[in-house]
């Protein structure tokens, strides 16, 4: 193992505010304390990295900093026999990138209860094209299906925020399982996209951001994917079937929401948290071998692009602005 890596190290100005990244050779001894050393071979670009790598949502207490919440490689060195060298895992959550370095730098460390093994199907470059995006896609859909939705339910399971990572893996996942899927999107130019993803219908954002009079719509959902909350979450609880789920995975369109009680009292509407950072291993586990079967190799290469880790700054206020189209992996090696 050599002693140093590249990495994109993120260092604070003197303001305390600004925060500037720049491609460095780091030493691996500084790595913090893991019981698994990884050679990161690919890591991506979630929203959460976009607000890291512009010093921005308060994530990051204490520079210099390596984020990327996200990384799969292969394992050089381990103290757990369970996890051992050679084997390719993946990392997603658990405030790494955020308070712990994470994955845009060639070395990560981590405690051996963190990684997934990469499952039979998937190779490291796809197992970050699925990312945190993907799992918490996955999640969602596991959420509902808990409460009882099935591909026979009457009516549509809308994704809103559909042209977005975890829009566009659900839409995909939902449509291969039979559902009936409709994609809302306020970019008009990806009405395409979304439909070769498989959905059935799209529903622009801005139908679903319109004033509803009333604490009820008619019942049109069968299951809800939410990536926007605000007005548009609002919207979807009102037009909820009976007794449906509605998975809130994001908050695109604001942190807050103007609902009323009545869809959970008259039609018994329940609205499912997705928590992808600290979801239990074992579950995690089983939403990584459902989306190396479940999810298709062709649709989520047609939702990737690949771009060099140098790039990452430059992305960053792409994904923040909604400009961002599927997902985006980095390659990192080396």
């Amino acid at each position: 193992m050599a002693d140093t890596f590249r990495a994109l190290m993120l260092r604070q100005g003197e303001d305390g505010k600004t925060v500037t990244p720049e491609m460095e050779d780091v030493a691996v001894g500084d790595l913090p304390d893991g019981e698994v050393t990884v050679a990161v071979e690919y890591s991506n670009l979630n929203y959460k990295d976009g607000l890291i790598l512009q010093g921005l949502g308060g994530l990051v207490r204490n520079y210099p900093h390596i984020g990327g919440i996200d990384y799969a490689g292969t394992v050089e060195a381990s103290g757990d026999p369970a996890i051992k060298p050679g084997d390719r895992v993946i990392l997603t959550g658990w405030r790494v990138g955020e308070n712990r370095w994470g994955g845009y730098g060639a070395r990560a460390t981590a405690k051996s209860g963190w990684c997934v093994k990469v499952p039979n199907g998937l190779d490291t470059k796809r197992a970050m094209a699925i990312g945190t995006a993907g799992l918490t896609a996955m999640l969602a859909v596991m959420a509902l299906e808990d409460h009882g939705l099935t591909p026979d339910a009457e009516g549509e399971v809308v994704v809103t925020g559909a042209a977005g990572g975890v829009g566009s893996v659900a839409v995909s996942i939902l449509a291969t399982l039979g559902y009936k899927v409709a994609a809302s999107t306020g970019r008009e130019a990806e009405h395409p996209y979304l439909t070769d993803l498989g959905a059935a219908a799209i529903v622009p954002r801005a139908e679903l951001e319109e004033e509803v009079k009333g604490p009820l719509s008619s019942e049109r959902w069968a299951g809800a994917i939410d990536n926007v909350c605000g007005p548009v979450l609002s919207n979807v609880m009102r037009a909820m079937r009976t007794h449906a789920g509605v998975a809130a995975v994001g908050l695109a369109g604001g942190a807050k929401f103007d609902g009323n009680i009545i869809p959970f009292l008259l039609r018994g509407v329940s609205l499912l948290g997705i928590d992808s950072v600290l979801c239990p291993i074992d579950r995690r586990i089983e939403a990584w071998e459902r989306l190396a079967s479940q999810l298709p190799l062709d649709k989520l290469d047609a939702l990737t692009t690949v771009a060099p880790l140098e790039k990452a700054p430059e992305l960053a206020g792409e994904i923040l602005a909604g400009r961002v189209r599927g997902r985006t992996v980095l390659e990192i090696g080396g």
